[in-house]
């Protein structure tokens, strides 16, 4: 097996160059193997996305499992958010067959050990470790079927209650959430659905709605029905992207600043959780109101545990993954954060547009992924974080490195989900964010055709 494809928070690669069935096999071996020799756990949750290679990626992972002696409760189509479901439902740990906002081409799987939030960092490592050993335990084990798709949408539903129906847009994007988003957004507001079939090949457009241009069709849609906005799912349905009404782009910050603005008078613990690829607006807005604000590494599987260790009462990344916990831990849900954006929306008179307008503006790049390879984006990274150090700037250096400068920041860092370089940076006025982006995406391109050679 090719290690390359345990990451920081899953297993990723394309499917079949790097993952086929039977590496999906032998990680079903190793799963149930150290599940109960590691954490005493014999049975556990799997489910799938619809890629088109997720069917039979989860039939030789089950098998695998099942042979060393562990039971499965298969749940078939899922979301991502489902499996954490049905693992706190059952109190087993899991794995979803899914390579989330990736091309169509990859596939992998997230999973727990030890309950409903992701392995990270050395947990993988040691389990990528284990399984390369192939010591494997054996033993007689059963696959049972389950269905939880309608617990799951009263779960969703029960705590929901807007004050007015909304027009709003859906795009799934043909991805996982398509099998279920009409059931849940039919009941709470009038809604319109594009791009709602199952389709893994994403005929569409690809399915990650923290890129501006998969967004048009949604943009498009709203400004043709007069929506009040647009929402925006991943293959996977835990990440999420909204359009305003007037068809663009909300910033991910401002989506923060409204939740935010909704649930402060109602905790207890006034901290917030946002990552390192934010703008400096939400920092802005946090301090503006007297709370404490967090600026964490990227990455579900860390974030998620972050919220729920520290008890924080509210995350979310730049990428739209989003932790609610100010009333019950929810499970990085986008069809759940929408349900929670729709509700707070439906206590205001005024458009969404309107209702930002004021909210603290800078001049940010969008994300921008330079290609590269799993060694040489690490050592670009640590090459810029060199040189900010040389020039004695202020570096944030939990996740690569965030250089503050007079008027802006720049962000590099290595991608855990892809063979690329991330880059973004920030301005305070669109002159500072131009001087800005040329300064270090010279640079990082620079190095990084330097050290490919």
């Amino acid at each position: 097996m090719n290690k390359e494809i345990f990451r920081a928070y899953d297993i990723r690669g394309v499917y079949p160059s790097e993952i086929d069935e039977n590496a999906a096999y032998i990680i079903g071996q190793s799963y149930g193997s150290y599940l109960q020799e590691k954490y005493n756990y014999k049975k556990c949750i799997v489910s799938h996305d619809n890629r088109l290679s997720s069917d039979t990626l989860t039939s030789s992972l089950i098998k695998g499992i099942v042979s060393s002696g562990c039971d499965v409760y298969n749940m078939g189509l899922s979301t991502t958010p489902m499996n954490y479901y049905a693992r706190s439902l059952y109190k087993v740990p899991g794995i979803m067959v899914t390579a989330s906002h990736n091309p169509k081409d990859d596939n992998g799987f997230k999973f727990s050990f030890d309950g409903s939030v992701n392995a990270r960092g050395e947990m993988i490592s040691d389990f990528a470790d284990y399984t390369l050993a192939g010591k494997f335990i054996t033993g007689e084990a059963r696959e049972f079927r389950i269905n939880i798709k309608n617990i799951y949408i009263n779960s969703l539903l029960e705590k929901i209650n807007p004050l007015k129906k909304l027009k709003v847009v859906f795009d799934p994007g043909n991805g996982a959430s398509s099998f279920i988003v009409k059931e849940v957004f039919d009941k709470v507001c009038d809604a319109i659905y594009i791009n709602d079939t199952l389709d893994g090949s994403f005929p569409n457009h690809h399915p990650d709605p923290a890129v501006r241009e998969n967004l048009k069709m949604l943009s498009d849609k709203v400004i043709e029905t007069g929506a009040d906005f647009g929402i925006a799912y991943d293959g996977d349905a835990d990440r999420i992207g909204i359009v305003d009404d007037k068809g663009n782009m909300l910033p991910i910050e401002y989506f923060m600043i409204l939740v935010i603005n909704s649930i402060d008078n109602n905790v207890d613990n006034h901290t917030y959780l946002y990552d390192i690829k934010c703008s400096k607006s939400i920092e802005d807005y946090v301090n503006s109101i007297g709370a404490t604000g967090i600026c964490y590494r990227t990455g579900a599987s860390y974030t998620e545990y972050k919220v729920q260790s520290d008890n924080l009462p509210f995350g979310c990344e730049f990428s739209g993954h989003v932790y609610f916990n100010d009333k019950e831990r929810e499970c990085c849900s986008a069809l759940y954060a929408s349900l929670r954006f729709i509700e707070l929306m439906s206590n205001y008179d005024i458009s969404l547009s309107e209702i930002i307008k004021d909210f603290p503006k800078y001049y940010s790049s969008d994300e921008i992924k330079i290609p590269s390879d799993d060694k040489t984006k690490f050592e670009v990274t640590n090459k810029v974080l060199e040189y900010a150090n040389n020039k004695g700037l202020s570096v944030n250096d939990i996740d690569g490195a965030r250089i503050t400068l007079k008027n802006g920041w720049a962000l590099v860092r290595a991608s855990n989900t892809g063979p690329n370089i991330i880059f973004r940076c920030e301005g305070v006025t669109p002159e500072d964010k131009d001087k800005i982006y040329n300064e270090y995406y010279n640079l990082i391109t620079s190095l990084n055709k330097e050290m490919i050679k």
